[in-house]
């Protein structure tokens, strides 16, 4: 397709005022309030919380008497340094951009930010007081700054379970029109479709030409109603109410297009998303990088070495530390149950493969008879799953006691000892089958570049609900964008589909 005829139905020189004028009246009527809202909740709620765990650590440290107790060498009255240190909190927070209203509500990276302000604040504090030996109250600062880092993620993770609920109800969504190819743009439209929490509902599509043209396009059972052409964007958002517009064909467009579709959005209050095309990279490894004036999508390698594989072993081996001692009871009721329902051992051990492709044995608490492996073959018939996959949602193999302890996800727990062991980590892909391994191609078999985990995207994301195709690209998401705040966001999701019994069986 030529680009000029998309540019100039753009607009450009001395056509450029009539096209804002023509649509000065739409931000006023599609006006997205409710992010506003949204991001002053969280505003207030950052000054609430930050005064309240300053408050609390200055009556835990220095009573309830004395605010104006002296401290340190200079001498400093208590109530000061409480003073300073909420305004200097506050600050930080904004510095690191807690309330950017593009990652609010969704994703890691706001999680991210405000662990990072919080520590940087207080990390600029200790170097300070120790470099000029000011001695203040460090007993105080250690009672603030972990209560206060935790009560903000409480309240951030509050905030979007409650703007979550909103969105599955209908409400504070972004409706977005997507402008690109069919082919482009049916993967985005699928993703979204999948999950409505994030807000964001494709009201229509523009395709790159009249050669093709339909009234609507499919995309699983979603159906998008086509308002037009690359010509048509700025009367279509008008037409669908759309807040966004999402170009997933961007080469097709053409770069002069590109800027002009940006100009006219401008008095339109609708943000301009730009696919670059690669799936499934995304978080730190993706930096814009602009290049000759152009903007160029800079994507860092995978790291799989060097101090993130030491932050992550240490992570694993003392998370896995912390909640065996916690789960002994839990261990020996089990243990005991599994030897008073059925004949056979306790745990069940089963050859994995890990990372680089080496084998080690895998440890669960039996939840099947004994010799279920040689009585797979007998129920190849009944498979259930995709690809390489075995599963079966009522396999006679699974004793009663199995069957419970599946519910829960329960029989996993002796993978703690792989963690603690090294051949395992809390998070990460799926452990597979030797005969799955085998079967991998070249872009599967990347799964085993990082240890597999006892819970992971997979994991989350519907356990045996999930097709092979999905728990594999799943996988590979976590592997390329690998982070330790993505890793705690797991492990909480885990418990929550654990009590949920979310595809377990």
């Amino acid at each position: 397709m030529a680009h000029r005829p998309a540019y100039d139905g753009l607009g450009q020189g001395a056509e450029r005022a009539p096209t804002k004028l023509r649509f000065a009246s739409r931000s006023q009527e599609y006006s997205r309030s409710w992010i506003h809202g949204y991001v002053l909740r969280l505003a207030w709620s950052d000054v609430v919380i930050v005064a309240l765990a300053v408050i609390v650590a200055q009556l835990v440290r220095f009573g309830a008497e004395s605010p104006l107790i002296p401290n340190g060498a200079t001498r400093v009255p208590a109530t000061l340094v409480s003073v300073t240190l909420g305004v200097t909190w506050i600050l930080a927070l904004r510095a690191f951009h807690t309330l950017d209203r593009r990652i609010v509500g969704s994703g890691s990276q706001e999680y991210s930010r405000v662990v990072t302000a919080c520590l940087s604040v207080f990390g600029v504090l200790a170097m300070v007081d120790l470099l000029f030996r000011l001695n203040i109250a460090r007993g105080f600062i250690a009672i603030a700054l972990p209560a206060g880092t935790v009560a903000l993620l409480l309240a951030r993770w509050a905030w979007r379970q409650r703007l979550g609920r909103q969105r599955m109800g209908s409400k504070n969504l972004e409706h977005v029109l997507v402008v690109g190819s069919v082919r482009s743009a049916v993967p985005m439209i699928e993703r979204l479709a999948k999950q409505p929490n994030l807000g964001f509902r494709v009201v229509g599509l523009c395709l790159p030409s009249r050669d093709g043209y339909r009234d609507f396009v499919t995309a699983g059972e979603t159906r998008v109603p086509v308002y037009g052409t690359f010509d048509d964007v700025c009367n279509s958002v008008v037409e669908s109410g759309a807040t966004t517009v999402a170009v997933t064909s961007a080469e097709a467009l053409g770069h002069d297009a590109m800027q002009a579709l940006s100009w006219d959005l401008e008095g339109l209050d609708v943000d301009m998303m730009v696919s670059p095309g690669v799936t499934d990279v995304a978080g730190p490894r993706v930096m814009i990088r602009p290049v000759a004036g152009l903007p160029l999508l800079h994507i860092d390698k995978p790291r799989y070495e060097g101090a993130n594989r030491f932050r992550k072993a240490v992570v694993d081996r003392v998370g896995a530390g912390l909640i065996v001692t916690c789960l002994a009871p839990v261990f020996a009721v089990i243990a005991i149950a599994i030897k008073l329902d059925s004949d056979g051992p306790i745990f069940y051990r089963a050859t994995r493969v890990g990372l680089n492709n080496g084998t080690f044995s895998m440890w669960k608490f039996r939840s099947m008879v004994q010799g279920a492996d040689a009585l797979k073959e007998n129920l190849r018939a009944s498979n259930e799953g995709s690809g390489v996959l075995f599963k079966m949602r009522d396999d006679p193999r699974i004793t009663k006691v199995g069957a419970f302890i599946r519910r829960y996800s329960l029989d996993e727990l002796p993978q703690l000892f792989n963690v603690l062991g090294g051949t395992m980590s809390l998070v990460g892909p799926r452990p597979p089958l030797p005969d799955e391994v085998e079967k991998y191609d070249g872009r599967v078999a990347r799964r085993m570049l990082v240890k597999p985990g006892m819970t992971g995207l997979w994991q989350v994301s519907g356990r045996s609900d999930l097709s092979w195709e999905e728990s594999v690209r799943l996988d590979l998401s976590y592997v390329e964008n690998w982070s330790i705040m993505q890793d705690a966001l797991i492990m909480w999701r885990t418990i929550k589909a654990v009590v949920a019994k979310d595809g377990a069986y």
